[in-house]
């Protein structure tokens, strides 16, 4: 059991590895970034916690550490492109509501780890996650189309997920307090969001590339150029 659950921690490094290498190409690419912003805080402030702050031991530590340079990779696009989907905010007040939303994401993540998993990451890592499935389909619905997302990037957040809820599920050592209806049903919404986004990128990939539905881009972008197999 122990060699099953840490397969699964290293399907869920490799995967979601993968999906930040695939959103920041994605991103430089098509000058916009991939991952919403609300996502993009709390997802920054949870690697930054459990890389610094309290990080766990054995595999997951490298790896939170490898995901939070890739976050700031991530970070760059928000910050470089960022400007241009936000239309109806002054430029000049893009930066300071981007800082102050990662003022804010930090000691609200910090407090929920405190308060309601004893200062582990387990609640707010899939807590986060269900928040941040629901955003990217925001984000997809919100833009009319794929720009910054590509089914790669969908299909390895799906797949990277769902190894993290297995390796819960495998854990020989798995507390009492994660075995619980609140956690399946985190893995479990988790899974069917993932899901959704990855056929709902399929298909609007399938209806652009029919010439159906178009992909507007945000102001002072030109129109990226898509393919179905990226």
């Amino acid at each position: 059991m122990h060699a099953v659950h840490t397969a699964f921690l290293l399907g869920t490094g490799l995967f979601w590895t993968a999906a930040y290498v695939l959103l920041i190409r994605t991103g430089l690419r098509e000058r916009t970034f991939g991952m919403p912003v609300v996502a993009f805080a709390t997802n920054i402030s949870w690697e930054f916690m459990f890389s610094f702050v309290r990080p766990p031991s054995g595999v997951m530590h490298p790896i939170n550490i490898v995901w939070f340079c890739f976050d700031l990779a991530v970070g760059y696009t928000v910050v470089r492109f960022g400007r241009a989907e936000f239309p109806y905010l002054p430029d000049r007040l893009y930066l300071p509501a981007l800082a102050a939303l990662l003022l804010l994401a930090y000691p609200g993540m910090n407090l929920v780890s405190e308060q309601f998993d004893d200062g582990v990451g387990t609640l707010t890592a899939f807590g986060s996650n269900l928040a941040m499935s629901g955003l990217f389909l925001a984000l997809l619905a919100a833009r009319r189309g794929t720009r910054g997302q590509s089914l790669g990037i969908a299909l390895t957040k799906l797949l990277g997920t769902s190894c993290a809820s297995l390796a819960m599920l495998t854990d020989p050592d798995l507390e009492p307090r994660y075995d619980n209806t609140l956690m399946h049903y985190l893995y479990l919404g988790c899974f069917v969001l993932d899901a959704a986004y990855a056929y709902a990128v399929f298909a609007v990939r399938r209806r652009t590339a029919d010439g159906r539905i178009g992909d507007p881009a945000p102001r002072g972008a030109g129109l990226p150029v898509h393919s179905l197999d990226e």
